[in-house]
């Protein structure tokens, strides 16, 4: 099932001899599910993509359509709701609220939105992240990996239609990215989630389960496909492939390595999104 989807999605800023097209006709589709990484060189237009796919802010033209909704035809009202509701976020600087501990840091997008926790799926996915035993505990007293789980449970809290993370492991150090995106790769398949996330690291990219390669605003498409290719756009394979800066999107079944953490055991009874 196709859960975010966009139609010839532009972004310009400036004009005339200062325009600058950040986004240039971007068509994309992320099936329900998914655990897609965008990657692309500094000022390809990846972040402006997720700005885009997340409504924070309107396109210039084309569509973005989330679980069916079209947000850029939204007023700035309803794309706020529609947005806290349905679209979860995980920042680089983890944004925690330092006066409130782990376990009310987590719930408090539900309760601006006037929603009642689901406080039992809540506390297993603190338990799957590593973080339950420190629900008590304060942002400063805990590590950058430590705070950054804590920021991803609390995307999963409202069982969005999808998360979009921008380069979520920014601040941490290789071991800890790695931890941390295993750990995104775990819960998004727990929890029956749908994650597209943006970094500028290669390594990072090939533990997702598809690779998405965006240049100069567009992302680049081939019908030539093959392992080792040195034309070809979908790439398709029973495990993560080396990258390439060819700007073209590559398929593989397997997003590399499993989680390192040891935390995937799967949760009997979990339906996925939508079961509040």
């Amino acid at each position: 099932m196709e859960i975010l989807k966009t139609v010839g999605l532009k972004k310009y800023y400036g004009s005339g001899v200062s325009l600058v097209k950040a986004l240039d006709g971007v068509d994309l589709s992320v099936e329900e599910g998914e655990f897609a990484a965008v990657v692309g060189s500094s000022g390809s237009g990846k972040s402006t993509l997720l700005h885009m796919l997340g409504g924070l802010d309107y396109p210039t033209a084309g569509k973005v359509i989330v679980d069916g909704k079209d947000i850029s035809a939204l007023k700035e009202t309803e794309l706020t709701i529609f947005r806290r509701r349905n679209i979860g976020f995980i920042f680089q600087n983890y944004n925690l609220v330092p006066v409130l501990n782990v376990y009310e840091n987590v719930v408090l997008p539900l309760e601006l939105d006037g929603e009642k926790p689901d406080r039992d799926f809540v506390r297993e996915v603190m338990k799957t992240l590593g973080i339950y035993e420190r629900r008590t505990s304060m942002p400063n007293q805990l590590s950058g990996g430590q705070q950054q789980r804590v920021a991803i449970a609390r995307a999963l809290a409202s069982k969005p239609a999808i998360i979009l993370a921008d380069e979520p492991t920014g601040n941490l150090d290789s071991r800890n990215s790695k931890e941390v995106v295993g750990l995104l790769k775990v819960t998004g398949e727990q929890f029956a989630q749908t994650i597209v996330m943006i970094t500028h690291n290669e390594s990072l990219a090939q533990l997702c389960s598809r690779v998405i390669r965006i240049e100069d605003g567009r992302i680049w498409k081939s019908d030539i496909g093959g392992n080792g290719s040195e034309s070809g756009g979908i790439w398709k394979s029973n495990v993560a492939v080396n990258g390439s800066e060819d700007g073209r999107i590559w398929k593989s079944n397997i997003g590399g390595n499993e989680s390192e953490t040891g935390t995937g055991a799967h949760l009997p009874g979990w339906q996925g999104r939508g079961q509040r």
